[in-house]
């Protein structure tokens, strides 16, 4: 459509258009045009249609025609609405209505897309999720931006679920612009062949695009090469990927050949998929469909020499010998650009550049073949057949990842037999059974489960069987049955019917999960477009006219080298040999450093350390020396004394050391540790380290950041000092090293090298041995590290208040967090991280239970291990809690671990965007108020951008969590008020006698319930608890952990349209009962703490420095402690540290709180101050003077040179709170109540 009619479109739609619900991810361009409001009623079609006023027509988005919108004649999973946007369309947007004035509304739906109205694909979220939540009521508008678009002609919107109440109803807009590509059609024995310009093209460089779609499994999409071996092939195998560049080393692709790179699969499923290589020198990076490789080609060519002509779809190779076997690609070719140059452009226009090679058109054909999907096991499909004839006879082709399942079954006539074809552990099995005979077998195939199309062949014809596989008679066996064979009538695919059907059908191994297509009974081709109006057959849970199968194993996410094998379900991940476990080998089976291993009591000996835990560093093996410390002892090649002669700045000598461990390996070893040293010993004759001319260095060593050192063993880094020269008694005292005196006999520098960042020593150049008696030699003792700073972080938390904050947690696919605790505490939050939606939360829900509490998307899910002794016993426990694709688990000490498995296509992606910390509490001064709003007139949709956590306008809340902590005196007080667009409420108040009061008013025309605790007045400046949990109808309250309800409502079981929550003063007018706006307008007086409203933790919002925009907070509310008493400056109290990433700007690494600090404190903490600095001085006193005695001792006693500084480890443990200390990637934090400590 032209721009202005398609603007003025929008803007009547959006106009029209009160209640959106919006996902926002903007293109980068317009092509947000409605295109449905335009169409005909010839564009629309559906499964049925309820009447004709409910026909397919009716279904625009806000439109009253007909009925109001369209409904099936049956609400069932069977029906659908289409739509023919006339050509291929891009759309980037879609949006649902119920129908017009009706109960009728769909809850969630899936989308397909097809260019040809045939072989639909289904639209995914995510790589991994398949339905749309669609709408909650008949009138507002739920839109959902698309990213990636779809490029297609025909939509159709498939209901899954809807309103219980009413029947599937849908109105409908589809958002997007014109698409414009060019095509080519190759027939898998033709091919374009592009010479170009020699003089435009960089020898080094290339960029090229295209997309493709097919249903052949193998075929070359492009090929250069050159004369002496280089080449660049793009081939299609077994509908994989393949990419080989090879710069004359290597030889073509063959069966046999490695291949280099390898992406995408089942990539022949007659849908388009997109290609982008970019090639730098041998440097490419290789993407498909948006997945993307990098790696660096095979040879030793920084360019590759090709001849100036590249082949598409084939290699015609005229003149030249094809080297390897290869099969032309056949299938469509769409914007194909090389360099910038549209070459189906160029061979349109007859382009003289342009070789067109075989018959080609610039048209996609569409091959008409109809696929079913066999969604679950209890899927199948019954075909009618011929009663009674002498030859039972079928061909099918299929494709899955199951290893077993039933394929098809049909019954015998005259005896009470039947015939079985099926898969067990991937081969394909013929059983022919019948009573008091011996069963007829036949095994076929083998790894059918690959899913790759396989066809199958059955034939049955007197007392013979036989049946062939992909092509290969796989056996011919007479029968031990009946000497003829009548077929049954029926022909069952993939399962058998409910046995309440009176069907004899039998499946020994279950049903088929996969895809049919090419059916045919007795040599008649089985139209099964049929099956859709019922026409055809009997079926149950299947998808007919698309193939569903989906790649789980791409991307791999088997972490550290696991083998990704799957089922249509899920996948597996073997971690055999990896040096890893888990569900996806994310969890090291090794210790981070040899610290860990001694603290769990292991002795001296050589252990594989993994140094950076579940990262992709792989663990190495090296010595541990477990003595009073646990000294980490890591060898290389060099130990030996090496002597070196005839050397000359012109000719220098170079020395290597290899280690047992790669560079990163050692440097997160070093890292980690808290002293590293390694011993290097220069021997000399008549060899120097410094020139006397100038000072130029003659000899130096070089470490892991590359850089030249020329300070040696037990120097400090000053430039070109030793031992001796920091202790004044080198041989000669005008020098600052033994060797620069330059004498005729043997002496050395010798000594620790002990700075951190410049270990270990990679390699040493010596170049003064050249002259008469001049000669050199050195000896490079292991690395030595001792400690484990990462595994004795420790802090202490004193107050209900104190609180740690930290950058946003990272952990999109997998990600593990462990700590020690110890605490007298009850209850309380270790960790806490919030998204939009998504959240993680650590905590001790009890004394004897741990909790780990999250969402990615799915709705909440908690998992808990429960101890039969308390966790509260100011002892040390472990806490191990790992969330990846395949499930959660949580493991405290040595108890059983507790998992729970990911849904099959549910949300995977962890998206959190909130510093890591924990609940704080807050000060309500008179008349303030905290105001959360959920919803702003519906604006949202359930995964909208918003910082509305988990309550969205269109659902209906029928279960929710409360946890709060409050102290006040003042009554009547409104504690939490909870309100929705539909009059409906939950508060809790404190009445004018005291008593804790909590009412529900689910249903706008009934009174609320109460639930009254008046067993004491609960404003009396205490710290009381409060915890509410509601199922539907039921609730159940927990005062002060001691006092326990559970009732039952009367009022309804869901909170419709969620608004807002209130905290403090009500200041909008409510239609609320007397005693809730009584208490709403006197608001509260005191400390609120621990705030959550199922994962919503408001005051956490509201006391952030950037406050998120449905946050609302009127008057005095600062941040505070509840244990001082209520109406008293209690921010006095508080205890806040950061580790914010520095990254940021100043303001965001700066704490969170601003405490507020009395005279006494401020004398009392400069004392303290003082104190603490003054022991600091004294320790650090003491460990110069130790590494003074270091550098006089003699080499034997070096060797053995493991001690500890006690003064210096108190020092740095009472540093817990006040310093900033080395984080590993995932850390943990808590709060709890007094006596608390974390070990991080």
């Amino acid at each position: 459509m032209g721009s202005v009619t398609g603007a003025v479109l929008k803007t009547l739609l959006l106009l029209s258009t009160p209640n959106w619900n919006r996902v926002l991810a903007g293109n980068s361009y317009n092509c947000d045009d409605p295109l449905v409001s335009t169409l005909s009623q010839a564009s629309f079609s559906s499964s049925s249609e309820l009447s004709s006023s409910h026909g397919p027509g009716f279904a625009r988005l806000n439109r009253r025609d007909g009925a109001g919108g369209w409904s099936p004649l049956v609400s069932n999973k069977y029906q659908w609405l289409q739509i023919d946007l006339g050509e291929r369309m891009e759309i980037t947007a879609v949006a649902t209505q119920g129908g017009y004035g009706s109960s009728n509304w769909v809850t969630s739906y899936l989308l397909m897309f097809s260019d040809s109205g045939r072989n639909w694909k289904q639209y995914r979220q995510e790589d991994s999720i398949w339905g749309f939540v669609g709408n909650a009521n008949a009138d507002s508008v739920v839109y959902y931006r698309l990213q990636p678009s779809i490029k297609a002609r025909f939509l159709r919107f498939i209901p899954l679920e809807w309103n219980p109440k009413g029947r599937i109803g849908m109105r409908i807009e589809v958002f997007g612009c014109a698409y414009r590509s060019e095509v080519v059609d190759l027939d898998g024995k033709s091919c374009l062949l592009y010479r170009f310009d020699q003089k435009s093209l960089s020898p080094i460089k290339d960029v090229i695009s295209l997309k493709f779609k097919t249903m052949q499994s193998d075929g070359i999409l492009l090929h250069r090469e050159g004369q002496n071996g280089d080449h660049i092939t793009l081939e299609l195998r077994r509908g994989k990927l393949f990419l080989l560049i090879n710069s004359g080393d290597a030889k073509p692709p063959s069966a046999r050949a490695p291949v280099r790179l390898t992406l995408g699969s089942l990539l022949d499923d007659q849908h388009w998929h997109s290609v982008l290589i970019q090639r730098l020198g041998t440097q490419v990076n290789f993407t498909v469909d948006g997945h993307r490789r990098r790696f660096r080609a095979q040879g030793k060519f920084s360019s590759l020499h090709l001849d100036y002509e590249i082949s598409f779809g084939g290699i015609p190779a005229p003149g030249k010998p094809v080297s390897f076997p290869h099969k032309h690609f056949h299938g469509c070719l769409e914007n194909l650009f090389y360099d910038g140059v549209d070459i189906i452009d160029l061979a349109k226009r007859q382009d003289p550049q342009m070789i067109v090679m075989g018959n080609v058109s610039f048209s996609c054909s569409q091959p008409q073949s109809v696929p079913v999907t066999f969604l679950s096991p209890r899927s199948y499909l019954a075909l009618p057949g011929s009663f009674g004839e002498d030859e039972i006879s079928a061909t099918f082709q299929f494709r899955t990842w199951n290893k077993a399942g039933l394929l098809l079954f049909t019954e015998l006539q005259l005896v009470s037999g039947g015939l079985l074809l099926f898969l067990n552990d991937g081969k394909l099995k013929l059983h022919l059974y019948h009573p008091g005979k011996l069963p007829s077998d036949i095994t076929a195939g083998v790894g059918l489960n690959d899913g790759q199309w396989h066809s199958v062949s059955l034939s049955a014809k007197r007392n013979y069987l036989s049946v062939v596989v992909d092509g290969q008679v796989a056996s011919a066996s007479p029968s031990q049955g009946p000497e003829q064979i009548y077929s049954g009538g029926i022909f069952y695919f993939g399962g058998c019917p409910d046995s309440s059907f009176g069907s004899k059908c039998k499946s020994p191994l279950g049903g088929f999960q996969g895809c049919m297509r090419l059916i045919s009974i007795r040599h008649e081709v089985v139209d099964l477009i049929s099956l859709q109006p019922g026409a055809l057959g009997n079926f149950s849970d299947l998808q007919i006219d698309s193939c569903g199968i989906t790649d789980r194993c791409l991307p791999n996410y088997c972490e550290h080298g696991g083998e990704c094998s799957q089922s249509w379900d899920t996948f597996h991940c073997n971690c055999a040999n990896t040096g890893y476990r888990g569900a996806t080998c994310h969890n090291s089976i090794y210790e981070q450093s040899c610290e860990a291993y001694k603290h769990k009591g292991n002795t001296s000996g050589f252990y594989y350390i993994d140094a950076d835990g579940s990262g992709p560093l792989e663990p190495f093996l090296l010595y541990c020396n477990m003595t009073e410390t646990a000294w980490t002892i890591i060898q290389h090649n060099g130990s030996d004394v090496t002597r070196v002669r005839n050397t000359n700045p012109e000719n220098p000598y170079i020395g290597f050391f290899e280690y047992v461990a790669s560079m990163e390996q050692l440097q997160a070893t070093i890292n980690r540790a808290e002293h590293c040293e390694q011993e290097l010993t220069y021997y000399c004759k008549k060899s120097r380290l410094v020139s006397k001319e100038d000072g130029a260095p003659l000899s130096w060593w070089v470490g892991r950041t590359n850089e030249t050192q020329t300070y040696w063993g037990g120097s400090l880094p000053d430039p070109q000092k030793c031992t001796c020269g920091l202790e004044g008694n080198c041989v000669d005292s005008q020098y600052y090293c033994n060797c620069d005196a330059d004498r005729n006999e043997w002496t050395n520098d010798t000594g620790f090298l002990s700075y951190k960042e410049h270990l270990p020593v990679t390699r040493i150049v010596i170049t003064d041995t050249g002259r008469p008696h001049s000669e050199a030699a050195y000896k490079l003792g292991p690395l030595l590290c001792r400690g484990d700073k990462l595994f004795w972080n420790s802090a202490s938390f004193n107050t209900e208040a104190s609180y740690l904050h930290f950058p946003t947690f990272h952990g999109e696919l997998s990600a593990d967090v462990s700590f020690f605790f110890k605490t007298t505490a009850s209850s309380g939050v270790f960790l806490e991280n919030l998204g939009i939606t998504d959240f993680i939360r650590i905590e001790l829900r009890s004394p004897a239970v741990v909790t780990f509490s999250f969402d990615v998307g799915n709705g909440p899910f908690e998992i808990s291990v429960q101890s039969p002794t308390h966790f509260s016993d100011n002892q040390w426990h472990h806490v191990r809690v790992e969330r990846n694709m395949k499930e959660a688990s949580v493991r405290v000490d040595q108890l059983s671990s507790k998992t729970q498995p990911a849904p099959a296509d549910g949300h995977v992606l962890l998206q959190l965007n909130s510093q890591l910390f924990v609940e704080i509490s807050a000060y309500f001064g008179s008349g303030s108020s905290v105001i959360y709003n959920f919803q702003e007139n519906y604006s949202l949709s359930k995964n909208s951008s918003s910082h509305a956590a988990s309550f969205h306008g269109d659902t209906r809340l029928s279960r929710e969590t409360i946890k709060f902590s409050f102290r006040t005196t003042r009554t009547p007080s409104l504690l939490l008020y909870l309100s929705s667009f539909y009059k409906e409420y939950l508060s809790v108040i404190l009445a004018k006698n005291g008593s804790l009061q909590i009412r529900y008013k689910l249903n706008r025309y009934q009174e609320p319930d109460v639930v009254n605790f008046d067993f004491k007045n609960m404003a009396d400046g205490q710290l009381h608890h409060v915890k509410i949990n509601r199922e539907e109808a039921v609730v159940f309250v927990e005062i002060d952990e001691s006092m326990r309800r559970q009732v039952h409502l009367a009022s309804g079981t869901e909170l419709s349209a969620v608004r807002s929550l209130v905290l403090g003063r009500i200041i909008e007018h409510s239609d609320v009962d007397q005693e809730t706006a009584l208490a709403g307008a006197q608001g509260f007086l005191g400390c609120l703490s621990a705030v959550q409203v199922s994962h919503v933790a408001p005051l956490k919002a509201a006391l952030q420095p950037s406050r998120p925009a449905p946050i609302t907070v009127s008057g005095h509310v600062t941040e505070s402690s509840c244990v001082a008493q209520a109406g008293t400056d209690a921010t006095s109290r508080e205890r806040t540290h950061s580790f914010a990433d520095h990254s940021g700007t100043r303001d965001d690494r700066e704490p969170l709180t601003k405490t507020i600090k009395s005279d006494s404190a401020v004398i009392g903490g400069l004392i303290a101050v003082v104190i603490f600095i003054l022991l600091c001085i004294a320790a650090i006193a003491v460990r110069i003077y130790q590494q003074k005695r270091l550098y006089k001792r003699n080499e034997a006693k070096r060797r053995d040179r493991l001690f500890v500084t006690p003064w210096t480890i108190a020092c740095q443990a009472s540093l817990t709170l006040t310093i900033s200390w080395s984080l590993p990637k995932f850390i943990s934090v808590a709060s709890m109540m007094p006596s608390s400590h974390l070990l991080l």
